[in-house]
Order: C-alpha cells, then structure tokens, then sequence
C-alpha cells in the first residue's frame, strides 16, 4: 500500500518564521567565541586537545540551553 499525497496539504501547513539578522549576528558571534575560546585553551593554556574541545564543547550546550530556555519563554508569552 502506497500513499501518494502529502500528510499535510501545501495549504494548511504554517509558515515558516524567518530568523532575524540580530539572531544570525548573534549566532555568528557565538560560534567565534567558541572557536576562540578552544583556540586559547589549546595554544595559550597548552591544556591538550580533548580538554580543549571539551570545555568549548560544554560553553556551546550550555549557550543552546540558554537559546532554548529563552525561547520557550518567548513563545508562551503570546
């Protein structure tokens, strides 16, 4: 058995939001400060790759939990 139409119609779906430039700049932003925070404890440190990589690693979760709680916060404000 096949089906050869979509779950949803093209008409019923939500559009989809677009990012604003202040959220890219933002995500820029945070991106190069997780490079640069595994660049210094890897060069200036000399504290090893994995430890490197690991401590940016857990900056960069603990941003996406701060992106993620803000914007569950947002959302149920409207």
């Amino acid at each position: 058995m096949t089906v050869d139409q979509d779950a949803i119609p093209d008409d019923d779906r939500a559009p989809a939001h677009e990012v604003s430039t202040a959220a890219l700049v933002g995500y820029a932003a945070a991106a190069v400060a997780l490079v640069g925070w595994f660049l210094f404890g890897l060069l200036v440190q000399r504290q090893g790759f994995v430890d490197s990589f690991g401590e940016s690693a857990g900056a960069g979760f603990a941003l996406l939990l701060a992106v993620s709680v803000v914007g569950t916060v947002r959302s149920n404000r409207r």
